[in-house]
């Protein structure tokens, strides 16, 4: 299908009011392995499928399940190399907090954080939106 350039520009609406890049970026998440959060009394519980495509695949890395900080984790669908970027900036804001406040950030305020990072990307020309969807928990 031809999309007159529309699929170019992050910021450009389709004639229909689609962002075709928006779209690209979420075909990753939507072909990655299945990741689910499981609340049970004790806490919480993040898993991730691995998928091994080919014999020629190492499946010890990359983890699908990683924790942000000593309280919080996180489960991914996605490219994993856009998954790292971003629990890098979360670990480091999640750093920043301990020492401003002297206390652990909230989940809630983390995952905040991370959404207003990746709505970032959607919003500046040179950026590509993440490829990735996170489950957090915490």
């Amino acid at each position: 299908m031809y999309f007159a350039g529309y699929d170019r520009a992050i910021t450009m609406f389709s004639p229909d009011g689609r962002i075709y890049q928006l779209e690209y970026a979420m075909e990753p998440v939507k072909k990655g392995s299945t990741t689910m959060g499981i609340k049970v009394d004790e806490g919480v519980a993040i898993v991730a499928e691995r998928i091994k495509p080919s014999p020629l695949v190492d499946v010890s890395a990359p983890e699908k399940v990683l924790l942000v900080d000593r309280h919080i984790g996180v489960g991914y669908a996605g490219l994993s190399s856009d998954a790292r970027v971003l629990i890098e900036d979360a670990r480091v804001y999640a750093q920043t907090h301990r020492i401003m406040y002297d206390e652990d950030i909230d989940v809630e305020a983390l995952t905040k954080r991370m959404g207003d990072v990746m709505q970032a990307y959607t919003q500046h020309g040179g950026t590509r939106p993440f490829g990735v969807a996170f489950i957090t928990a915490g």
